[in-house]
């Protein structure tokens, strides 16, 4: 199976455009996904220091015996660390429980804006990023009026925003921030929970190009040009999530799902955080 097409992000460095999740996994169910992934095709990685499993990554990325050039690895600062020097000495806990020298993309998990310290963190994300333990920096589930604080700083901008992003909320207004920053836009939570499934308009789209809903969906993001990590750790389904790029949506197909958006998110209370 080929390894998925790549998309640039704001450096000479590539991220693939589709890659593993891996919230809500203990470490060893995520090493043992992690290595299958990596065995199917898969080049990117994606955890998070509050997820618990960073070590897990790590141990997946081992058992591979891939070369650590051929992969994009993407961790996230927790809101307990939002000032420069907690933020940098996050980023090196996070690289230590992973078992490498550097992230390839480092995230602000949350804006969590009380008091502004979303522009500390991203102040901390710039200093990790000049101390070599990340080659890229970002954020996630920043609004667009979050963005345009960190512009205004006037240091680095995002490379990439990570945003909760599926058909029943499709974010029209923030990928037009983004677009207009030059900010990747990568969908969390692509396939809804898998709410996804059992929709007839997804299903009929889905059946007509004699692929699965997920495929469809996938393919729909891809399609989009939005960067995605969905999660399995089904290895059936991981090498399915994988081949989306053998077929294409129709135009009308494309239109249809943009037509499913609801503004509905999967878990509101997340929301709190910001």
């Amino acid at each position: 199976m080929p390894t998925p097409s790549r998309v640039p992000v704001a450096t000479a460095l590539d991220m693939p455009v589709l890659g593993l999740g891996v919230f809500d996994m203990d470490d060893e169910s995520t090493a043992r996904t992690v290595a299958t992934a990596i065995d199917l095709g898969y080049r990117s990685i994606d955890t998070a220091a509050i997820y618990g499993n960073e070590r897990g990554v790590g141990e997946g990325i081992r058992r591979s015996g891939i070369a650590r050039e051929e992969l994009f690895v993407t961790t996230k600062l927790w809101i307990d660390a939002h000032d420069e020097v907690a933020a940098v000495r996050a980023a090196e806990q996070s690289i230590e429980r992973l078992g490498l020298e550097h992230v390839d993309l480092y995230l602000v998990h949350w804006p969590h804006s009380a008091a502004g310290r979303h522009r500390e963190a991203w102040r901390g994300l710039q200093a990790a990023k000049r101390a070599g333990l990340a080659r890229n920096i970002g954020v996630s589930n920043f609004s667009p009026a979050q963005l345009a604080d960190l512009v205004q700083l006037g240091g680095e901008i995002p490379a990439v925003n990570q945003i909760e992003l599926h058909p029943f909320h499709t974010r029209r207004l923030e990928r037009a921030a983004h677009e207009a920053l030059g900010i990747v836009t990568e969908s969390w939570s692509p396939l809804a929970r898998g709410r996804v499934f059992g929709d007839p308009t997804l299903e009929r789209i889905a059946a007509a190009h004699g692929v699965s809903v997920a495929r469809a969906v996938l393919r729909w993001h891809v399609q989009s040009g939005l960067v995605t990590v969905p999660k399995s750790s089904d290895p059936r389904r991981l090498a399915e999530n994988l081949d989306v790029f053998s077929f294409a949506l129709e135009p009308a197909d494309m239109a249809a799902i943009d037509a499913l958006d609801r503004g509905e998110h999967v878990e509101p209370d997340y929301y709190r955080l910001a």
